[in-house]
């Protein structure tokens, strides 16, 4: 279960007993209302249901007593509620079944918890948008297989990262769409004994749409996603975070967290800044993920319904959603305060003696006529003497008699200029951020 170290007191009290019984009591109650308008119920019982419950403070000691001798939650509840409203509580619940309540009280939360993580979200691409405009031309080595390949720039690393996060906002809205809907359609969902303007009534009050077709329970195909897309945001957060700590290794050391004075990097080395930050979001990120798997597998109910599900959404809609919430407003701080060291980026462009314009060098040689295969050749054997220590990779290829019969010196020089690559970074700039 969430654990105060990882948790936001925000998004935390959205699945603390009080708020989950103020959802139950306030589902009732519309309910109520509606079976009031329709006849099914005194108009008097309705008022009184929520003269007596709107302001009362529900003891959640004195629910779980009842439930450990009744062994049910939601007939717990009810006798607390009837404690507190008196004979017109039993008009309370007419018709329904448990699942209208817990169901659409979930859904209720997993809302309220998706707009907690959309501002989440929101303040994370305000912070990436401003230090990828801080970095835009800042020249970085760009890395595949974490080999140096050609030059990028490290405001184009963070577009990158902006890119991903609004997609991640994209599906998330979906999601969070898609999850919201109410159920209050009895024992099979058959409306059998309470009729569907009631579910409507319920649903427009709780700002949820109608579920088209329930059996006792709303389809787990909605939470399945709703997990599944807390999962691919994790892994957004992941890959930023891996991205940082391999940027903060001693060797490379082009950007770092943060480190705040006083702060200690090692109970035993005096001398450690440690990427702890982004290590621990590589670890909040595998646990949200891992949610994903057990909602999928809550989709196979039994017939119209068992509760298989329901231990497994007692946990993972808290935990996953309070994780995810404390993930990302760190990922959001250690972005804002992220230290960046452009000498560092140009130390390491330099260190290959010139290899990352080696395609430039061999697509000039193919301009003049020489077959790609020969250029390449041609190419890997300066820039494999580099790799062994041998030199300078421009000075090499000058002295190659076989490159200078195709490039002068001064043909040659020019495709070793580091601006040439970043020719476009304004157009993808304004792809990513617009105008």
């Amino acid at each position: 279960m969430t654990i105060p170290r990882y948790s936001r007191p925000e998004i935390a009290a959205i699945w603390s007993p009080e708020t989950r019984f103020r959802i139950w009591f306030e589902i009732e109650a519309h309910a109520a209302d509606a079976m009031a308008e329709l006849g099914i119920i005194p108009k008097e019982a309705a008022k009184k249901i929520w003269e007596k419950g709107k302001a009362a403070k529900f003891d959640v000691a004195r629910i779980d007593a009842i439930e450990a001798e009744v062994k049910h939650d939601v007939i717990a509840f009810l006798t607390h509620v009837a404690e507190i409203v008196g004979p017109e509580a039993r008009f309370m619940h007419s018709g329904m079944t448990s699942s209208d309540v817990l169901d659409t009280c979930f859904n209720v939360q997993l809302t309220r918890a998706a707009d907690i993580l959309l501002a989440d979200i929101d303040a994370l691409l305000a912070a990436l948008k401003r230090r990828a405009l801080e970095y835009k031309m800042t020249p970085t080595i760009g890395r595949s297989h974490g080999i140096h390949a050609e030059p990028t720039t490290f405001g184009l690393k963070l577009a990158y990262a902006y890119a991903e996060f609004a997609r991640a906002k994209l599906r998330l809205t979906a999601a969070r769409q898609d999850v919201a809907t109410c159920a209050i359609s009895g024992a099979v969902g058959t409306f059998a004994q309470v009729p569907p303007q009631v579910e409507a009534h319920v649903a427009k009050a709780m700002g949820l749409a109608v579920e088209p077709v329930s059996t006792q329970v709303i389809p787990r195909d909605r939470h399945a996603m709703y997990f599944a897309t807390l999962g691919v945001v994790a892994s957004s957060i992941e890959r930023l975070a891996t991205e940082v700590r391999h940027l903060q290794r001693t060797e490379v050391l082009e950007a770092e967290e943060y480190f705040s004075p006083g702060q200690k990097g090692s109970s035993a080395m005096p001398h450690k800044r440690n990427p702890v930050l982004s290590e621990n979001l590589t670890g909040l990120a595998r646990m949200v993920r891992a949610y994903a798997a057990p909602a999928m597998e809550n989709v196979a109910l039994w017939h119209e319904r068992d509760i298989s599900h329901s231990s497994v959404e007692r946990m993972i809609g808290p935990d996953s959603t309070v994780t995810l919430d404390f993930a990302l407003a760190r990922l959001t701080d250690l972005i804002d305060k992220l230290v960046v060291y452009p000498e560092n980026m140009q130390k390491n462009l330099d260190r290959l003696g010139g290899l990352i314009h080696s395609q430039r060098v061999m697509i000039a040689l193919t301009q003049k006529g020489v077959a790609r295969e020969d250029a390449y050749r041609l190419v890997q054997a300066s820039a494999m003497k580099v790799w062994a220590g041998g030199g300078d990779f421009l000075t090499l290829l000058k002295a190659d008699k076989d490159v200078r019969a195709k490039l002068s010196e001064a043909e040659l020089a020019a495709n070793f200029d580091l601006g040439y690559h970043f020719k476009h970074v304004d157009a993808v700039f304004k792809r990513v951020f617009g105008a």
